[in-house]
């Protein structure tokens, strides 16, 4: 059996010991280390070669969403001087937040993130996040985050990114449903597709956007009003 190995990175000692009985409790799952600010977690990442990030976003020196920059645009370019290696792949990286609006936490998205986790989540919930994201998966934010990339639809700097991108029909299809949050069986249900073929339209929505994930790419879309938010408790409109 594969074991998850994660790093946990929060400035506050409680939250990092509950996250690590959590973890630690599944045969899967090992915490090999803890980083007290985003600094620390730099070394580590290198050191340790985690599969998955759990990373805190406001801490004092370096914040989260600083650290997440750096780790991943460090992958596969840094080399760890101790051992002659660098990091030739980036983690997972899951920002751990209070507030599921908060700023810090989308623009760790935007910069590739793979998703959030609220600290107040259960502990199936954490677990459950790691393994997805362990998997490729990605954890899509819920309506408030849209909100959040809908409220800046037209101010991003790369606003016309999908516009570019010179997507098929097909493709922009796929990722209209994508932003609503839809999986990969859902979307082929939707559009009678394969499993396989939408996986296939996916890789070539991300390659055209130079999305990380399909992440990045439901934020390109919704800063580019390429998809336009329904009004609150209502669908996303198409």
């Amino acid at each position: 059996m594969s074991v998850v190995k994660v790093l946990l990175v929060d400035d506050e000692e409680l939250i990092r010991f509950g996250l690590r009985a959590v973890l630690d409790a599944q045969p899967d799952l090992e915490v090999v280390g803890e980083a007290s600010d985003g600094a620390e977690a730099l070394g580590l990442v290198r050191s340790l070669r985690p599969d998955v990030v759990l990373m805190d976003v406001r801490m004092p020196g370096l914040d989260g969403l600083a650290a997440t920059r750096a780790i991943l645009r460090d992958a596969g370019r840094s080399t760890d001087r101790g051992t002659g290696r660098g990091i030739d792949r980036a983690p997972k990286i899951l920002v751990v937040t209070t507030f599921e609006a908060d700023d810090y936490v989308y623009e760790a998205l935007r910069a590739g993130a793979d998703g959030f986790l609220l600290k107040r989540s259960r502990p199936a919930e954490v677990v459950q996040a790691v393994r997805l994201v362990a998997a490729g998966g990605s954890l899509l934010f819920p309506a408030a985050i849209r909100r959040l990339a809908a409220a800046r639809a037209g101010h991003a700097a790369d606003g016309g990114a999908v516009a570019r991108a010179g997507l098929t029909g097909r493709e922009g299809e796929v990722l209209r449903l994508m932003a609503r949050g839809l999986s990969n069986a859902e979307i082929g249900a939707r559009l009678h597709l394969g499993v396989q073929t939408v996986k296939t339209h996916v890789s070539a929505v991300l390659g055209k956007l130079g999305a990380r994930d399909r992440t990045q790419a439901v934020i390109a879309a919704y800063e580019s009003g390429f998809v336009t938010p329904a009004p609150e408790g209502a669908a996303d409109r198409d």
